[in-house]
C-alpha cells in the first residue's frame, strides 16, 4: 500500500476513482471529521491521475487538500480489510457489482458499513452473491457530492435498520442531508423529479413554445429560487393560503390537471435530440462547471447561514 497517513481515525475506504468517486474523496478529506482515507482502483497511474485531479475540486475556493494522508491500496482485500466504511463509485455494471461485493465481503469487518453510490441499480440486485445481505446500501449522491448535500440512502428489503440508522448518524454529523428512501424504486427520487422537469422542458422546446435558453432562464427566475428554500409541497401548500394544499388544488386544481393531460411523453429517440442538443451547443457551448459549482456553493452557504439564524 503506497501512502501518499494515522490508524486512529475512522478509516474510509473508496473503490473507484470517476467524478463521484473523487468527489466524495474531496468531500472527506476537506471535513473537520478526521480520517483516514483509502482509495482503490485499478487505473494505471493512479497516484498521478489523484494528485492531478483531486485539488481541481477546489480550485475556486481557499480549500486546499492534503493529498499526501491519503493511502492507495494495491489490491482490493489491501483495501477493504480494516475499513470502518467501503463505498463504492464503480462502473454502472449489475455483475461487475455483484462480484464485488462478494469480494468486499470475504474480507472486510462485519461491523464495517457497506455502500454503493450506483445511479441506478438496486442494492437488491448487487447484493445477490452476499452471504449477507442486510449489511449493503446505496448511498446514491445528488452530483457532485463534495458540495450536494443530497444523500439518498435506499436499502434493500434486506438491509437492517441498524446500518441505516449508523449511516444517517454519520451524514447528518458532517452536514449532509441523508433521506431514507423507503422503497427500492427507479432512479430512486431526486433524479425522477429532475428526470420529470427534464422531460417536459424537452417537450417545450421541441415544439417550439420556447428556446433552450429561454426555458432555464424560466426554471433560474422562478421554480429554481422558490424550490431552494421550500420544496413543492411546501411551495404550494403556501399557495393554497390558511387551505393549504387543499386550498391550492380546490383553486386551480382544474389548471393544473389540464397541464398534467397536456404534458409532453418524449421519448429518447423520438426525435427532439437534434433540434434540443444543437440549442443547447449552441447557447452554452462547453459549459464551465468551476462557475457552476462556485455559484451553487454560495447559494447552499446563504441558506445554510438563515437557518443558523433561525434556529438562535
Amino acid at each position: 500500500m503506497t501512502n501518499m497517513g494515522s490508524d486512529d481515525k475512522l478509516k474510509i475506504t473508496l473503490i473507484g476513482t470517476g467524478t463521484i468517486g473523487l468527489s466524495f474523496a474531496a468531500f472527506h478529506l476537506s471535513s473537520p471529521f478526521p480520517s483516514q482515507l483509502t482509495i482503490y482502483d485499478t487505473r494505471p497511474n493512479l497516484s498521478a491521475y489523484i494528485r492531478e485531479q483531486l485539488p481541481k475540486f477546489f480550485e475556486d475556493t481557499e480549500i486546499s487538500l492534503d493529498i499526501s494522508t491519503i493511502k492507495l491500496a494495491s489490491t482490493l482485500q489491501e483495501a477493504v480489510t480494516n475499513a470502518d466504511i467501503v463505498q463504492e463509485s464503480g462502473p454502472e455494471n449489475l455483475s461487475i457489482k455483484q462480484e464485488l461485493w462478494k469480494k468486499i465481503e470475504e474480507h472486510v469487518s462485519p461491523d464495517a458499513l457497506l455502500w454503493s453510490s450506483t445511479s441506478g441499480i438496486p442494492a437488491s440486485q448487487q447484493a445477490e452473491y452476499m452471504q449477507d445481505k442486510t449489511r449493503l446500501l446505496v448511498v446514491h449522491p445528488y452530483n457532485p457530492p463534495h458540495i450536494m448535500p443530497l444523500l439518498e440512502l435506499v436499502p434493500s428489503p434486506q438491509t437492517s435498520d441498524q446500518v441505516i440508522t449508523r449511516t444517517q448518524k454519520f451524514w447528518r454529523e458532517r452536514g449532509r442531508v441523508p433521506i431514507h428512501i423507503k422503497k427500492e424504486t427507479t432512479g430512486f427520487v431526486a433524479n425522477r423529479l429532475a428526470f420529470a422537469l427534464l422531460r417536459e422542458a424537452i417537450h417545450l422546446v421541441d415544439e417550439g413554445v420556447v428556446s433552450v435558453e429561454e426555458l432555464d432562464q424560466i426554471v433560474q427566475s422562478s421554480m429554481g429560487p422558490r424550490w431552494a428554500v421550500a420544496g413543492p409541497f411546501k411551495s404550494y401548500h403556501a399557495g393554497g393560503g390558511p387551505g393549504g394544499l387543499e386550498g391550492f388544488f380546490t383553486n386551480i386544481g382544474g389548471t393544473v390537471q389540464a397541464c398534467w393531460d397536456d404534458a409532453g411523453k418524449v421519448n429518447v429517440g423520438d426525435g427532439w435530440e437534434e433540434k434540443v442538443f444543437k440549442q443547447a451547443k449552441e447557447t452554452y457551448g462547453t459549459v464551465d462547471v468551476n462557475e457552476r459549482d462556485r455559484l451553487t456553493r454560495s447559494l447552499l452557504e446563504v441558506l445554510e447561514g438563515e437557518k443558523r439564524g433561525e434556529e438562535k
